[in-house]
Parts: C-alpha cells; structure tokens; sequence
C-alpha cells in the first residue's frame, strides 16, 4: 500500500497538471472567438471567388475558347505519375485526434499512390514531423510553412498559393490534394480532402449553376481577367482553408484540455478518498496496537 507521504505527493502532481491544462483551455477559449471571426468572415469571399470564376468560365466556354488557352491550371495533361499533396496540421500538440485523423488520412492517401511520386506540401510542425519519418524514395518535400497558427494572414496563403502552382507547374503533377480539419462546430470537425488543382472539375462543379455574364463587356479582355483571377481565386481558397483549420484546432484543443481537466478532477477525487482511507486504517491500527499494549501491562 503506498503511504500517505506517496499518495498527497501524487494529488499535488495531479492538481499541478489541472492548473496547466485549465490555463490552456481558457486561452484557447480567448482565441476561438476570433478565429471563428475570421473564418465565417472568408467563407463568402471564397465562394463568391468560385462563382464568378465559374460564370467566367462557362462564358468562355461558349465562345469556344480552348481549355488549355482559358488558363494552364485548367488542363490536366501531364504524367499520372507523380501526385501533388498538401497537408494542414497544427505545430504543437495537446488537441485530442486532431493530427492522428490527418495522419491516418495522409496514410490512406500515400498507399492509395504508391505506384507515383508523391510531392509534398506541409503546413504546421506536426505534418512535417511526420513526413520526415516516412522512408520512401518516391517522396519529396517541396515547401514547408510552420509557427504561423493562431495567427494566420493573407501573405501566408499568398506564400503557398505561389509555392502550390509553381509545384503543379514545375513537376509537372497530374493533381493537387489537400487534406485538412475543417470546421464544423465547437465539438466537431470534418476530416477534408479536397482536389483542388486541376481546376477543371473544381469550377465546373459549380458552372452548371451560374448565372453567366454574357450581357457584360469585358475590359481589358476575358483572357486578361481570367489570368488575373486565378491566383487571387486560389489564394483565397487556401486562406480560407488555413483559417478553417486554425479554428478546428482551437476548438480541439480546448475540448481536449476541458476533458483533460474534468479527468484530473476526478482522479484527485479518488486519490483523496484513498488518502483518508489509508490514513483511517493507520490510526485504527495505532489504536489496535495501543489497546494491545495496554491489555499487555494489565495482564
């Protein structure tokens, strides 16, 4: 049986370890407000993005432009044989499954691709971390991005808006990937993976309903606007899903810590009543041992 001494130096552990994971579910707390803020915020500008590169496109469509003289990020001819990936994780730990879902999900993707090479994109430490330990030949790093959350801007999804078309471009690649948390609710995130180069399937998935433009003159040109719009459609996009991401963390992470602190709770419960347990059964046995003794020197 572990003695009083063992048993209060546990609880003082315990209680040490509830104050730190309360003290990072109330940060978390301040964070996701904002972060929140900002998500809702870049949700309408992307799918505006989408509908207006969509009317754009069909318009162009009609007048018989060629896909490969709308945009190069339209056409898919290159080689099936090497893949483009781009994988969101968080830099630290201490939020539940939120990076053992992406990894899980990168897994599936890697075996799914094992006959191409594959190229990767990592955003946040832990995706990095985890790519590097991966021993295949048929992986490369192209561009890595970390220490960015919980304060994402535009320059980011600028940076890898760039570094994601000059990859498709320079290697080559049949299509682009994403995987990423996106948020759903303060208890629920949705594991995404999304194609998203080439953009062929992406905007006709969203043509067929658009409203066209046909009535609009074009100034300096539909070619011009449509080379112009693109880079701003994907950064967009990639902003977008950089702050979902952000916002799925954060919410995460103080689910995390709230069960952490709730389960802290609760083993100092029972650390305690096993404390007044043990101590109870040593005074009786002082006790026992004194009536012994006593009834010894009676005798």
């Amino acid at each position: 049986m572990a003695s009083l001494r063992d048993i209060r130096k546990h609880i003082s552990s315990i209680k040490s370890i509830k104050q730190i994971t309360y003290a990072m579910k109330m940060v978390a707390v301040a964070r996701i407000k904002k972060a929140q803020n900002s998500m809702l915020s870049a949700r309408p500008f992307a799918i505006k993005m989408d509908s207006v590169i969509a009317d754009l496109y069909s318009e162009m469509q009609e007048a018989d432009f060629k896909k490969s003289s709308v945009h190069d990020l339209f056409e898919n001819e290159n080689d099936a044989k090497s893949v483009g990936l781009v994988l969101i994780t968080s830099d630290k730990g201490l939020c539940g499954s939120f990076n053992a879902n992406l990894i899980k999900k990168t897994l599936g993707f890697i075996r799914a691709n094992k006959d191409k090479k594959i190229y990767f994109i990592s955003v946040g430490k832990k995706g990095r971390d985890f790519v590097r330990r991966i021993k295949r030949i048929d992986l490369e790093f192209y561009y890595e991005m970390f220490g960015i959350f919980p304060k994402v801007g535009y320059i980011h999804s600028n940076l890898v808006s760039e570094n994601v078309i000059k990859m498709y471009r320079e290697k080559k690649l049949s299509r682009v990937v994403f995987i990423y948390n996106e948020f759903k609710s303060m208890i629920q995130q949705n594991l995404v993976e999304q194609e998203f180069l080439p953009l062929e399937k992406h905007i006709l998935s969203r043509a067929a309903g658009a409203s066209g433009i046909s009535d609009f003159d074009f100034e300096p040109g539909k070619m011009r606007l449509m080379e112009n719009l693109i880079p701003r459609h994907i950064s967009s996009h990639i902003y977008r899903i950089l702050l979902e991401s952000q916002a799925a963390e954060l919410s995460a992470r103080m689910n995390a810590m709230e069960s952490a602190s709730k389960n802290a709770a609760e083993i100092i419960d029972e650390l305690t009543l096993k404390m007044n347990k043990t101590r109870q059964a040593m005074i009786t046995t002082e006790l026992n041992e004194i009536v012994s003794g006593a009834s010894a020197l009676e005798s």
